[in-house]
Protein backbone atom coordinates (compact mmCIF):
# COMPACT_ATOMS: atom_id res chain seq x y z
CA UNK A 1 0.00 0.00 0.00
CA UNK A 2 1.64 3.05 -1.00
CA UNK A 3 1.08 5.76 1.34
CA UNK A 4 2.33 8.87 -0.56
CA UNK A 5 -0.69 8.85 -2.82
CA UNK A 6 -2.71 9.64 0.52
CA UNK A 7 -0.36 12.36 1.88
CA UNK A 8 -0.10 14.21 -1.33
CA UNK A 9 -4.24 13.82 -1.21
CA UNK A 10 -3.71 15.58 2.27
CA UNK A 11 -1.23 18.16 0.86
CA UNK A 12 -3.84 19.01 -1.89
CA UNK A 13 -6.72 19.54 0.56
CA UNK A 14 -5.07 21.76 3.02
CA UNK A 15 -3.43 23.61 0.10
CA UNK A 16 -7.25 24.83 -0.96
CA UNK A 17 -8.80 24.88 2.98
CA UNK A 18 -5.76 27.66 2.89
CA UNK A 19 -6.98 29.13 0.02
CA UNK A 20 -9.47 30.17 1.58
CA UNK A 21 -7.74 32.50 4.28
CA UNK A 22 -6.20 34.13 1.12
CA UNK A 23 -2.38 33.88 -0.06
CA UNK A 24 -0.65 34.65 3.14
CA UNK A 25 -2.89 31.30 4.51
CA UNK A 26 -1.70 29.50 1.17
CA UNK A 27 1.93 30.23 1.34
CA UNK A 28 2.08 29.57 5.26
CA UNK A 29 0.60 26.26 4.57
CA UNK A 30 2.65 25.48 1.62
CA UNK A 31 5.46 26.09 3.69
CA UNK A 32 4.52 23.83 6.76
CA UNK A 33 3.21 20.53 4.60
CA UNK A 34 6.62 19.45 3.62
CA UNK A 35 7.82 19.20 7.36
CA UNK A 36 4.45 17.30 8.16
CA UNK A 37 4.98 14.24 5.71
CA UNK A 38 6.77 12.31 8.16
CA UNK A 39 4.73 13.34 11.02
CA UNK A 40 1.47 12.16 8.51
CA UNK A 41 3.36 8.90 7.50
CA UNK A 42 3.32 8.00 11.35
CA UNK A 43 -0.41 8.71 11.99
CA UNK A 44 -1.46 6.94 9.28
CA UNK A 45 0.83 3.83 10.02
CA UNK A 46 -0.92 4.08 13.53
CA UNK A 47 -4.19 3.75 12.31
CA UNK A 48 -3.69 0.97 10.11
CA UNK A 49 -2.23 -0.83 13.32
CA UNK A 50 -5.23 -0.13 15.06
CA UNK A 51 -7.22 -1.02 12.67
CA UNK A 52 -5.24 -4.39 11.96
CA UNK A 53 -5.47 -5.31 15.31
CA UNK A 54 -9.21 -4.95 15.15
CA UNK A 55 -9.32 -7.06 12.82
CA UNK A 56 -7.15 -9.85 14.83
CA UNK A 57 -9.14 -9.84 17.00
CA UNK A 58 -12.44 -10.91 14.87
CA UNK A 59 -10.35 -13.48 13.05
CA UNK A 60 -8.48 -15.07 15.73
CA UNK A 61 -7.05 -17.66 15.58
CA UNK A 62 -5.90 -16.65 12.51
CA UNK A 63 -4.45 -12.10 12.49
CA UNK A 64 -3.45 -9.63 10.56
CA UNK A 65 -0.19 -8.00 10.63
CA UNK A 66 0.86 -5.02 9.07
CA UNK A 67 4.50 -4.59 7.42
CA UNK A 68 7.03 -2.03 6.33
CA UNK A 69 8.38 -2.17 2.76
CA UNK A 70 10.62 0.05 2.88
CA UNK A 71 8.59 3.18 4.04
CA UNK A 72 4.87 1.99 2.92
CA UNK A 73 3.01 -0.87 4.71
CA UNK A 74 1.99 -3.98 3.38
CA UNK A 75 -0.61 -6.65 5.02
CA UNK A 76 -0.19 -9.74 5.59
CA UNK A 77 -3.63 -12.19 6.34
CA UNK A 78 -2.78 -15.25 8.27
CA UNK A 79 -5.62 -17.71 7.65
CA UNK A 80 -5.73 -20.75 10.06
CA UNK A 81 -6.89 -23.80 8.73
CA UNK A 82 -9.19 -26.70 9.99
CA UNK A 83 -8.86 -29.97 9.15
CA UNK A 84 -12.58 -30.35 8.21
CA UNK A 85 -13.61 -27.25 10.11
CA UNK A 86 -13.81 -23.93 9.98
CA UNK A 87 -15.01 -20.93 12.28
CA UNK A 88 -17.96 -19.00 10.76
CA UNK A 89 -18.61 -15.79 11.79
CA UNK A 90 -22.14 -14.01 11.30
CA UNK A 91 -23.91 -10.90 12.52
CA UNK A 92 -26.54 -11.43 14.18
CA UNK A 93 -27.77 -7.81 14.55
CA UNK A 94 -25.94 -7.93 18.61
CA UNK A 95 -23.23 -6.11 19.37
CA UNK A 96 -20.88 -8.99 18.83
CA UNK A 97 -20.89 -11.68 16.14
CA UNK A 98 -22.55 -14.83 16.53
CA UNK A 99 -19.67 -17.77 15.99
CA UNK A 100 -19.75 -21.09 15.21
CA UNK A 101 -18.06 -23.80 14.42
CA UNK A 102 -18.92 -25.67 11.09
CA UNK A 103 -18.00 -29.24 10.99
CA UNK A 104 -18.94 -32.11 8.62
CA UNK A 105 -22.35 -31.62 9.31
CA UNK A 106 -25.02 -29.71 7.84
CA UNK A 107 -23.31 -26.25 9.72
CA UNK A 108 -25.86 -26.82 12.77
CA UNK A 109 -24.72 -26.03 16.56
CA UNK A 110 -24.76 -27.82 19.61
CA UNK A 111 -25.80 -26.87 23.31
CA UNK A 112 -23.37 -27.92 25.78
CA UNK A 113 -23.34 -27.51 29.75
CA UNK A 114 -20.02 -26.29 30.61
CA UNK A 115 -18.99 -25.92 35.19
CA UNK A 116 -16.39 -23.53 35.44
CA UNK A 117 -15.06 -22.29 38.89
CA UNK A 118 -16.15 -18.89 39.61
CA UNK A 119 -12.89 -17.41 39.03
CA UNK A 120 -12.03 -18.97 36.12
CA UNK A 121 -15.98 -17.67 34.54
CA UNK A 122 -15.42 -14.11 36.02
CA UNK A 123 -11.64 -14.00 34.16
CA UNK A 124 -13.53 -15.61 30.76
CA UNK A 125 -16.35 -12.62 31.28
CA UNK A 126 -13.82 -10.21 31.04
CA UNK A 127 -11.83 -11.30 28.07
CA UNK A 128 -14.89 -11.21 26.04
CA UNK A 129 -15.70 -8.26 27.23
CA UNK A 130 -12.65 -6.96 26.31
CA UNK A 131 -12.36 -8.03 22.85
CA UNK A 132 -15.88 -6.69 22.60
CA UNK A 133 -17.00 -10.91 21.80
CA UNK A 134 -20.06 -12.67 23.33
CA UNK A 135 -19.04 -15.01 26.29
CA UNK A 136 -20.40 -17.98 23.74
CA UNK A 137 -18.07 -16.66 20.73
CA UNK A 138 -15.48 -16.19 23.03
CA UNK A 139 -14.95 -19.68 24.01
CA UNK A 140 -15.79 -20.57 20.53
CA UNK A 141 -13.09 -18.93 18.90
CA UNK A 142 -10.71 -20.06 21.71
CA UNK A 143 -11.46 -23.68 21.72
CA UNK A 144 -10.73 -23.73 18.08
CA UNK A 145 -7.79 -22.13 18.48
CA UNK A 146 -6.41 -24.21 21.30
CA UNK A 147 -7.20 -27.09 18.67
CA UNK A 148 -5.35 -25.26 16.12
CA UNK A 149 -2.42 -25.38 18.18
CA UNK A 150 -2.27 -29.29 18.90
CA UNK A 151 0.71 -31.41 18.41
CA UNK A 152 -1.63 -32.93 14.98
CA UNK A 153 -1.87 -29.75 13.48
CA UNK A 154 -1.07 -29.61 10.00
CA UNK A 155 1.09 -26.39 10.96
CA UNK A 156 3.39 -28.67 13.35
CA UNK A 157 4.03 -31.82 11.88
CA UNK A 158 6.91 -31.90 13.87
CA UNK A 159 4.68 -31.77 16.95
CA UNK A 160 6.74 -28.40 18.18
CA UNK A 161 4.71 -25.17 19.19
CA UNK A 162 4.03 -22.97 16.94
CA UNK A 163 3.32 -19.17 17.13
CA UNK A 164 1.55 -16.69 14.74
CA UNK A 165 0.18 -13.28 15.88
CA UNK A 166 0.82 -9.79 15.96
CA UNK A 167 2.27 -7.81 18.29
CA UNK A 168 2.17 -3.85 18.52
Amino acid sequence: MELGRYIEALHRQSIAAADAGGPESRAAIERVLPGLDAAVRVVLLEALSAAADEITRELAPGSVEVRLRGSDPDFVVNVPSFESADVVLSDAGANAPTVMYAGDDDGGTSRLNLRLPEGLKARIDEASRREGLSLNAWLVRSAAAALERTPTSPHSPTGKQTFTGWVQ
